[in-house]
C-alpha cells in the first residue's frame, strides 16, 4: 500500500488553506486598494469555531464549515461596513486605513483570547496549542481534511470563476472592481459588490481556519502568526490577480513546510523557529525580480528568451 510521508501531507493541507486566505485577501484589496492587516483574525475565527463545535457541542466536523463561512464572513462584513466604509467616505488616506484594518485584528486578537479562556473555564477545553485531529474522519487511511482540502480550494476558484465571468452580478463585480465609477452610472450597486466580496473573502478566511484547526496546532492567534505568510503568497502571485493569489498560495505553502523542513536537516532543529523568514524572502525576491507577481511575469518571451539563449 502507498503511504504519502506525513511532510507531503502537511504541505498540501497548508497550500491549499494558505491559497483560500491569500484568495480572500486579493478579493478585499481589489476592491478597496487596501491592505487588511486583521485578515488573519478571519481564519483564527474558524478555528476558535471548529475548536467549539467539535469539543463542547459534539458536532461532526464538517458541518462546522458552513458557520465557520458565516462568521468569518460576518467579521469581514462587519470590518468593511462599520469602519472602512465610512473612512472611505471621508476620504481618508490609504495609512489611515491601514490602521483601522490593524486596531481591528487588535481588537478580534482580545475578542478571540476573552473567548479562549471562557471556554477552559467554563467546559475544561484546552484552548491554546490544542490539536484536535480526533475529530476528523479517515478516508482510505488517509485524514479526511488532507482531502477536503485541495478539493475545497479548487472547488473555490472554480465556482469563483464561474461567478465572474458566467453571471450577471459576477460581471457586476468585475465592472465594480476595475471602475468603481463607471460601474456606478451603469446602475451597478458597487456598494453592495464590495460588501459581498468582503463577506466572501471573510468566509473562506473561516473555512480555512477550521480546516487547519483539524491538522495544525491551533490558538487564537494562529491567524495573526499566519498573517505575513499571507501577505507573501498574494504578493508572489500577482496582489492584483485573484488567480495569481491561489499559485501564489500554493507556492509559497510548499515552499514554506518543505524548506522549513530541508533547513532543519541542514542545519538542526534550532533553525524551524526561523520560518518565518521564508514568506518574508519569498516577498522580497518578488518584489526585487517581479513586482507584478508570478501572474505579471511574460512567461512565453522569457522561455522564448532562455531557449535562445541555450540554442547559441
Amino acid at each position: 500500500m502507498w503511504v504519502i510521508e506525513p511532510i507531503f501531507r502537511d504541505a498540501i493541507i497548508f497550500a491549499s488553506m494558505l491559497s483560500l486566505l491569500t484568495l480572500g485577501l486579493t478579493l478585499t484589496y481589489l476592491t478597496t486598494k487596501v491592505p487588511n492587516f486583521s485578515h488573519g483574525s478571519f481564519a483564527s475565527i474558524g478555528m476558535m469555531a471548529m475548536l467549539t463545535f467539535t469539543e463542547v457541542m459534539k458536532i461532526p466536523a464538517y458541518f462546522v464549515l458552513f458557520p465557520s463561512f458565516l462568521l468569518g464572513g460576518g467579521a469581514a462584513l462587519l470590518l468593511y461596513m462599520m469602519i472602512l466604509r465610512p473612512l472611505i467616505s471621508r476620504d481618508a488616506n490609504i495609512v489611515a486605513q491601514m490602521v483601522a484594518t490593524i486596531a481591528f485584528e487588535l481588537i478580534m486578537i482580545s475578542v478571540l483570547n476573552i473567548y479562549a479562556d471562557y471556554l477552559t473555564q467554563t467546559f475544561k477545553v484546552q484552548t491554546r496549542g490544542f490539536l484536535i485531529r480526533r475529530n476528523d474522519v479517515r478516508f482510505f487511511g488517509e485524514p479526511g481534511v488532507f482531502i477536503a482540502a485541495p478539493i475545497l480550494a479548487v472547488s473555490a476558484v472554480f465556482l469563483l470563476y464561474l461567478l465572474l465571468n458566467r453571471t450577471r452580478f459576477g460581471v457586476g463585480l468585475r465592472a465594480a472592481i476595475e471602475n468603481p465609477s463607471l460601474a456606478g452610472t451603469l446602475g451597478i450597486n458597487v456598494k453592495r459588490a464590495y460588501s459581498f466580496s468582503w463577506f466572501l473573502a471573510g468566509g473562506l478566511g473561516g473555512v480555512a481556519g477550521s480546516l487547519l484547526a483539524l491538522w495544525f496546532q491551533g490558538s487564537p492567534n494562529y491567524g495573526s502568526e499566519l498573517l505575513i505568510s499571507i501577505f507573501a503568497a498574494s504578493i508572489v502571485g500577482g496582489l492584483q490577480n485573484i488567480y495569481g493569489a491561489v499559485a501564489g498560495g500554493y507556492l509559497l505553502g510548499f515552499i514554506e513546510i518543505l524548506g522549513t523542513r530541508q533547513l532543519g536537516f541542514t542545519f538542526g532543529p534550532w533553525i524551524t523557529v526561523y520560518r518565518p523568514l521564508i514568506p518574508i524572502v519569498a516577498m522580497a525576491v518578488t518584489l526585487l525580480l517581479a513586482p507584478q507577481g508570478l501572474m505579471g511575469v511574460r512567461w512565453r518571451s522569457l522561455a522564448r528568451t532562455v531557449i535562445r539563449g541555450g540554442v547559441k
